[in-house]
Order: C-alpha cells, then structure tokens, then sequence
C-alpha cells in the first residue's frame, strides 16, 4: 500500500455496498500539527477515517465535518472534509486523556456533530448522543436514526513498519430490495474478520478477496486522500487587517511581532512593524482605486 486512497465496492446481485479506506501521509501529517498523546492521535485517526468514508457516501459536490464535542479530558476532536476527499482537523485536550478508555472516558457528557455542507444548497447538522463505547457505534447509531440504512463501520489506527497508519471500512444495506434477508449480517460477519494488518499493509484488491473470495464484488477506480489545510500568507494578512490597527501595533511593541499560528498544520506567519505597514498601505490603496 504506497498511497492514501479511498475505494467503493458494490456485490452483485446483493443491495449492499462498501468503501473501503486506508490512510498513511494524510493520517500523519494531521497527528504532525501538535504533540498530541497517543490516545488523542487514535482518536483523530478514528475521526479522519470515519470522515473520509462519509464524505464518499455524498451525492453531490460539499464537505463534511465530524466533530466530537464533550466536558471530558478531550473536549474538541474535529476533522473536516471534501467531495475530493482533502482532509483536515484538529483536537484540544487537557490534562491526561486515558489510554484505554472508551468514547465516554475521553469525550466525557458530549455528543457527535455531522454537519454537510454543499456548494449548492442548504446546510444540515446532525446532533447525535454517543452511542456505545466507541466513535463507530456512534456513528452506526447515527445511519440507523438519521438514514434507516443498517450500516456496519470498522475504524483501526496503528503503525505498519513504524509509521502511523489509519484505515477503515464501511458496509451499508442498499434500498433496491435484490438478494435475499440475511445477505447483509453473513458480509457483515466476513468484515469483522479483517485484521489490522491487513488493513495497514495489502493493497485494496488483497483485502477484499481474503474477506469476501467466495463473492462477486465490483471494484471501482480509487480516489486519492490528501491532508489540505488552506491556510497562506496572504489569508493571514487579511486577517491582521481586519484587526483595528493599534491593537496590531500594541502587540508587535510587546512582541516585536504579531503571529498567526494554523491549528491544522502547525505553520505560523509572522508579521512585523515594516510588514503590517506595507498591509495597510496596500489596502489603502486599494480602497482608492475602488472609489475612483
């Protein structure tokens, strides 16, 4: 497996399909941003995985943002992501998060936020309680409440030859009425038997035949993940000039600068007296040629 890639499956003749991701750069560089504790980044790998797989179950061109939002240990875990499936997110935390605990140990009271945004068209935000002892019970509540659509979700972080490695897989019921009752729960038990390795280490075509060799599945062409952030400069800039211009220069007198840092990927843009007076100027500028 040398590439972050997202891919769907259908079984013939079976209303159900599946998706299927695995995650190495995407996964690490999120996890890179800050030094978050081994619990924390298995929380995020869980999110960004879960995100992606949702993300692909979109039918039209937006984003999805998962976030976890509690009074526990970790109060915000949040990944954010696209029809193209570019990844972002972050998590804040405090004091020590539990290596062992379940979704209530380290969210605490809390909830599961879904919130769908399209490019064309109304917003929608799921609200849903955890559910269960984990993100993918929470998540397989939120399909069965929100869709009526019997979902099973398998999420596994962990290293592969001493790299982080995050994967998932997903498997819904489709509404179309062919096979026969049963059909889902017998490639449900097939799925739960795949390993962490496997996951972590087979290309794609090699987990789905040691789950399901005794089935007809159809494999489409894989779309790439990737972590985007889409912060630069210039979007800093713009932020310092939104701020009222002494409050700038009352923190580069007590700073000698004034930085802004990205939560996603850990870059910071400095800025200093000669830098936000050519911002100023610049938007002075401008200013006028718009009025004339």
């Amino acid at each position: 497996m040398t590439n972050d890639n997202l891919y769907r499956y259908l079984f013939e003749g079976v209303s159900v399909r599946g998706e299927l991701v695995q995650l190495g750069n995407t996964y690490q560089q999120i996890i890179a941003s800050k030094e978050y504790p081994a619990p924390v980044q298995k929380l995020l790998g869980e999110l960004l995985v879960a995100t992606s797989l949702l993300t692909a179950t979109l039918k039209f061109e937006g984003s999805i943002t998962v976030q976890l939002q509690g009074d526990g240990p970790v109060r915000l875990a949040v990944i954010n992501g696209d029809h193209e499936q570019k990844m972002r997110g972050v998590a804040r935390w405090e004091g020590e998060v539990p290596t062992d605990g379940t979704i209530h140990d380290v969210i605490g009271k809390g909830h599961l936020v879904i919130t769908i945004t399209p490019t064309k068209g109304e917003r929608y935000q799921g609200v849903v309680g955890l559910e269960g002892d984990t993100l993918a019970e929470s998540l397989e509540g939120y399909f069965a409440n929100s869709e009526q659509l019997k979902t099973r979700i398998i999420l596994r972080t962990g290293e592969f030859e001493g790299n982080a490695k995050a994967a998932g897989m997903l498997l819904q019921i489709l509404p179309d009425g062919q096979g026969q009752e049963g059909d889902f729960e017998h490639l449900e038990q097939l799925t739960e038997t795949v390993k962490n390795e496997e996951l972590f280490s087979l290309d794609a075509q090699d987990v789905l035949y040691r789950l399901y060799h005794q089935e007809e599945v159809k494999l489409f062409d894989p779309q790439l993940v990737e972590f985007h952030c889409g912060c630069s400069r210039e979007r800093s800039a713009s932020a310092i000039c939104s701020i009222e211009r002494i409050e700038v220069e009352k923190i580069i007198a007590d700073e000698g600068k004034i930085s802004l840092h990205c939560d996603y990927c850990g870059t910071s843009y400095d800025f200093d007296s000669i830098d936000v007076a050519a911002l100023h100027e610049n938007a002075a500028k401008n200013d006028s040629d718009q009025v004339h």
